[in-house]
């Protein structure tokens, strides 16, 4: 009896010391982890950047002369014609000049006309002296003089032709202005803007005032947007482009890359490239001067498996590692097997509950991404598995220790079972 009384008190104390360590003592919490599925399907990368939509050609119609405007024949979205008159200067001062010129040219023709008389009758004096001479009837001294003479008369002929020639150069210098004074459209387009009003006085001494700004055709348009120095490597000509506009939210434009300039423009440090996209604008709803929110597709493959960037972002806390992870080469079969060895990927890793339900490293390859989701290039994930995203935080707002940054979110996953 005393035995059996003394077992029982054993039993007893080792009940009440266990309680009391499996209630006092310190336990681990276990972690509840986030995941999400492989996919696959389609992505596409591509380059965003913002930049203006303008006219493929753009003329700026001037002046040449200065003077009050007297008429305008053109407006704000005019349709004008090549040749056709938009604008005329007031061409009274002119006139008065070209007549002027016209008479200096008159009076410069008539001055050629007498030195012409002049001339010849220096020649018959020094004919009848020549004549004379022979005769002994005058002196070498007078052949001389009429030799003199006949010699200036020439050089004055010859100074009243060049008058008239600058007389000339005058005249057509003061036509031409005349002409200046009626402004014309150089090409046929659509007035965009009109700087100038009836009256307003042009002044083009140093530099030629702008009238008018003419497309030439509003039908085609082209995007200037301004693409960072870290992705103009992925442009080149002919790659496909989407783009909006404040104007007519939820509505993608088409367009493609017609050009990549090499001329780099830096505001504050920050260099830019233009990358010029042309679009076609039949409905004319594209206007001059909206800003566009581009995308530039980059690359694009169909029936990949992709992955959420978070899984490739997570790293597990120190205290669910079982064991130190290193770097693992990735196996290259599949990527070899499609013909990617070409292709510019890099090693990362994934993470996977074992059996165990502790966290797994699966190393891959990473392709193109969209931003949300990256190409993954393994043999040892397929379509529909289990990647860990992140980590859940516990009721009390406490996240289990040495959490990284940067985990996702997702449906909470339990570890799976072996062979499923």
């Amino acid at each position: 009896m005393r035995k059996a009384v003394w077992i029982v008190s054993v039993l007893a104390v080792a009940l009440a010391i266990g309680g009391y360590v499996f209630f006092s003592g310190e336990r681990k919490a276990p972690i509840r982890y986030k995941s999400a599925s492989i996919q696959r399907g389609a992505i596409l990368s591509a380059v965003t950047a913002t930049g203006s939509i303008n006219p493929m050609t753009t003329v700026q119609v001037g002046s040449q002369v200065s003077g009050m405007i007297e008429s305008l024949h053109a407006d704000f979205n005019s349709s004008v014609t090549k040749g056709q008159v938009v604008a005329r200067i007031d061409p009274f001062p002119y006139r008065a000049k070209r007549d002027q010129a016209s008479a200096n040219l008159s009076n410069a023709k008539a001055v050629l006309l007498k030195a012409k008389v002049d001339l010849a009758q220096r020649k018959r004096e020094l004919d009848r002296v020549h004549s004379l001479l022979k005769q002994e009837f005058v002196s070498q001294a007078e052949v001389d003089a009429a030799l003199t003479a006949h010699e200036g008369a020439m050089a004055t002929l010859a100074v009243s032709e060049a008058a008239v020639k600058q007389a000339a150069a005058v005249l057509e210098a003061a036509e031409l202005d005349l002409t200046y004074t009626v402004i014309r459209s150089p090409v046929d387009g659509t007035v965009i803007s009109r700087m100038v009003e009836v009256g307003q006085r042009l002044s083009a001494s140093f530099s030629i005032p702008t009238l008018f700004l003419i497309a030439e055709d509003l039908t085609q348009m082209q995007v200037d947007a301004a693409v960072s120095e870290s992705d103009i490597g992925g442009m080149a000509i002919g790659k496909e482009a989407t783009f909006t506009v404040d104007a007519y939210p939820g509505v993608q434009f088409q367009g493609r890359v017609r050009q990549v300039r090499n001329a780099p423009v830096s505001v504050q440090n920050v260099v830019t490239y233009d990358v010029v996209i042309g679009v076609e604008n039949k409905d004319l709803r594209l206007k001059p001067g909206m800003t566009a929110n581009v995308a530039i597709i980059v690359a694009h493959k169909d029936e990949v498996l992709k992955v959420p960037n978070a899984a490739l972002r997570f790293m597990p806390p120190k205290s669910a590692l079982t064991t130190r992870v290193s770097d693992q080469e990735v196996p290259t079969s599949r990527a070899k097997a499609e013909g990617r060895d070409d292709e510019p990927t890099s090693v990362k890793r994934v993470w996977t509950l074992n059996a165990s339900g502790d966290p797994e490293p699966i190393p891959v390859q990473v392709g193109i991404s969209d931003g949300n989701v990256t190409e993954i290039i393994t043999d040892g994930l397929s379509e529909a598995d289990e990647v860990i995203i992140g980590v859940e935080i516990s009721r009390n707002g406490r996240k289990p220790d040495s959490l990284p940054p940067g985990f996702g979110s997702g449906q909470q996953r339990r570890p799976r079972e072996k062979g499923m």
